[in-house]
Parts: C-alpha cells; structure tokens; sequence
C-alpha cells in the first residue's frame, strides 16, 4: 500500500516523538486518484497542514509513481473509531475491524479503563523515600532545600511562584521536587498534587487530543494546588507547548504552586518559546551545585545507615573522594561496593572499596591529572599554559593559578609538594596558601565561587 510505504520512509525522515504522536495514528484511503488522511479532530488536520503535508505529498507521489496527484487531510468522522497512540497504521484488517463494531468495542474498553485511572493520576506517585529528612544538605543546595521549605509554608505566593529548581543532572532537584509534595499532602491530605515530566505532560496531552477529552485534560491540569514539572527544557512540540503556556498562566493566575526543574537556567533555554523562558523567570531561580567533599560523605553514610549497610566512615571518605560528578553516580558507586562485599561474604573495608571501584579510580588516574586541570584552566581564563605554570604574579595569572591549585588538591590525590612541583617547582606552603584562599573567595566573591563551579563542572563531565 501507497500509505505503508510513506510511513516507513517517515519513520526514518523524523524523531520518533513526532512520529509516534503525530503520523503512526492517521488513517489513510485511496479515492480516485488521491490519498485522504484521517485525523481524530480538526487540531490534528491544522498541525498536519502546518508542519508535514508538503513532505507527505512529496513521498506519496514518489511512491505511486506520479498515479496519485493529490493529497487530502480531514477529521475521521467514521462511527466508534479510535485512534489509540500505540495503533498501527491503517490496513485492511483494521477497517475489518472498524466495520464490525470491534473498533466501538476498543473505545469501550478504554473509556472503562479511563474510570479507573484518569489520565493526570497515571504514574504520578510521588516517591515515599524522597522526603526532606532524607534529603542531604550541603553548602551547594542548602539554598534550594530551605527555599522549598518555604514554600510549604507560602504556597502560591509571587516572590517564589513559580519555583525554577536549575542544575546539572543527578544532584537531588527530583528529590527536592518530590519533597514538597510529600510534605503538602502529609499536611493537606486532599491536596491536588500532580507531579509529571515534560515527556508525561506531552504524552498526556496527546491522548487526550486522540481520545476527544481535551477539555477534561485541561481541567485536571488547571485545578491543581501544586504542579510539579520534571525535566521542563524537554518538553517539546508546538501544541504541546501551547497548551502548558495557558496551563501555566492558568495555574499563576489561580496562585497555584508550580515547581519546575532543569538543567538550565531558564534564560538558557534558547529552544522553548520566549514567552514561556520569561514567565519561568517570574518566580524565583535557585541553582543545585555539584556536592563538596562533606556533603557527599554524609550522602554516602545516610544511604548506607537507611538500607541498612553498615559503612565505615574512612570508607565513605574514598567514594567521596573518587566519587565527585552526581549523587547518583555517588549512589551506584555505593551498591556496587555493597554487592562486591555481599558477594565475598565480607564487611565493607577499604580493600573491598578499592576492588569494587577499579574501573572508576583507572578513568580518573587519566581524567583527573593535574596536567588536565592546567590544559582546562587555561583554556577556560584564555591564557598561555605557560604563564599558568609560570613565574609572574601578576593577577590575570595568579588567580587562575590559584584556582588550578585548589581544583588539582579537591579533584586528584596529589599531596601539595606534589601540586607545587607540577606548577613550576612551588613550595608545598604556596599551594596550602592557593588552596585555602580559594575556599575563602568561593564563600566571598559570587562571581569567583561561578568561575570555581563550573570549571569543576567542566572537569567532573
């Protein structure tokens, strides 16, 4: 069939998101000589139009060899015909189907199924374990923490609504996120709390196009006393995008809590619409930093004592200390030592650490050298490696250097005589000085502590 043939093309030509909610559910007929596409509502016909049309009419022609001129688009008026999002394109045995009542017999089944589960409750619960008092607070996201705390207690108010939890991936916004909500419904047990991803949220609204329930969809979006968006810089699709446009003013306007993670700072997100990145920056932006050193030895511990692992302490110290881009690759580092130790039939020591992380401390040994540290240093001040290692004082050289200085002591096991050796033969005093006045403008001087954060960023990715 004409239809099937541009269907395997366009399963290469596009994303599989775009394909899978936009053209594997059309239905498509032969009439004389054109190709009508059947859509579930006059939305689909307009998208379809707008974005693929041209490109369908291209492939259809090609295909029949120039025998079909023509290709239509209109909504599928066809009696107890559904287009469920996992269909396979049109064929012969599905218009069987349609034909004899099998296709009104599907809708039933799922109208049912939609009175058990209605589309905003499915996979929504919230993560039992990801509470506040399980949550591990540090310098680099004591401000996130606190700042959702209050909320709890200013719920929908402007000075932090909506609330932009921003940071690289795994450093505990999911947590934070789920945290509110646990708290809110400990405390408002009837409480309307939907937490979803930016890919749930455009899943949802597609089958509520597909079903015909698009104003049941807006109006469990909208009667919301919190919102909870994971991942927003995927959220993607131009209806979809819309529809979370007028959800989210809806919510604002309500004084509904929206929270609203990603990896970005919302100016960042260059991809989304203008209009929705200068809304998310109408509340409050706190950004999520990589842990230090202390907060990821008590992340480490609290995991441990909470499944009940015993873990020594000097134990922890090394993961930390070999451990340093995520907590959840801190986490893994953790259950891979626990499923070594359980394995031998021994308690956790450093022998059994060691073993269990091999792979990681061989990557690092070549990751985390000083030589690297100084090539990305330079590179990120724009300054001649040279003058990094070298003589000269001068400020446009010494901060940098000093920055080196105390990424090589937190990043690699290198004692300070050997750091002063790789930077021109300084005395081992000279980098305790570097390193120490480093901790002190990382606390000081905002602009400094960003220049620190992201180099290390840059070194732990």
């Amino acid at each position: 069939m004409i239809w099937a043939e541009c269907l395997n093309t366009l399963r290469h030509e596009l994303s599989d998101n775009v394909f899978t909610m936009w053209i594997r559910p059309l239905h498509a007929e032969e009439r004389d000589n054109a190709l009508v596409l059947l859509a579930p509502n006059h939305y689909w016909t307009r998208y379809i139009q707008e974005h693929h049309l041209d490109q369908i009419r291209h492939l259809v022609n090609k295909a029949s060899a120039g025998r079909i001129s023509e290709v239509h688009i209109q909504v599928d008026s066809r009696p107890g015909e559904v287009i469920s999002q996992t269909a396979e394109p049109a064929s012969a045995h599905a218009a069987t189907e349609i034909s004899n009542g099998a296709g009104r017999e599907r809708k039933a089944a799922l109208e049912a199924d939609d009175s058990k589960a209605p589309p905003t409750q499915k996979k929504r619960q919230l993560n039992p374990q990801f509470t506040f008092a399980l949550f591990v607070e540090g310098r680099s996201n004591q401000m996130a923490a606190e700042t959702c705390r209050r909320v709890l207690t200013q719920l929908g108010e402007s000075q932090h609504n909506p609330l932009f939890l921003y940071g690289p991936t795994g450093l505990g916004k999911t947590h934070l996120m789920h945290a509110v909500g646990n708290a809110l419904l400990q405390a408002k047990p009837n409480a309307r709390v939907i937490y979803m991803t930016s890919e749930n949220f455009v899943q949802d609204f597609v089958s509520a196009l597909q079903r015909g329930k698009i104003d049941e969809f807006k109006q469990n979006c909208r009667s919301l006393d919190l919102l909870l968006v994971d991942d927003i810089h995927l959220l993607t699709g131009k209806a979809s995008l819309v529809e979370f446009f007028h959800t989210f003013n809806a919510l604002l306007d309500e004084s509904k809590q929206i929270i609203l993670t990603s990896d970005r700072y919302p100016k960042e997100l260059t991809e989304l619409d203008p209009r929705l990145v200068s809304r998310f920056s109408w509340g409050l932006s706190v950004g999520v930093e990589p842990p230090d050193l202390e907060t990821r030895i008590e992340i480490l511990l609290k995991k441990a004592e909470s499944n009940g692992i015993e873990l020594p302490r000097n134990c922890a110290l090394f993961i930390a200390q070999q451990v340093v881009a995520n907590v959840r690759e801190l986490e893994g580092a953790l259950n891979k030592v626990v499923a070594i130790s359980r394995f031998k039939g021994t308690t956790i020591d450093l022998e059994v650490v060691r073993e269990s992380l091999k792979d990681v401390l061989a990557i690092r040994a070549r990751t985390m050298s000083i030589d690297n540290i100084q090539r990305v240093v330079s590179e990120f001040f724009r300054i001649p490696l040279k003058e990094l290692i070298g003589p000269k004082r001068t400020r446009i050289y010494a901060r940098p250097r000093q920055i080196a200085m105390g990424l090589a002591r937190e990043l690699t096991n290198d004692s300070f005589p050997d750091i002063g050796e790789a930077f021109g033969g300084r005395d081992h005093s000279t980098v305790m000085h570097a390193c120490d006045k480093v901790r002190e403008l990382c606390q000081s001087d905002p602009a400094f502590n960003e220049d620190y954060q992201n180099l290390l960023r840059l070194l732990q990715s």
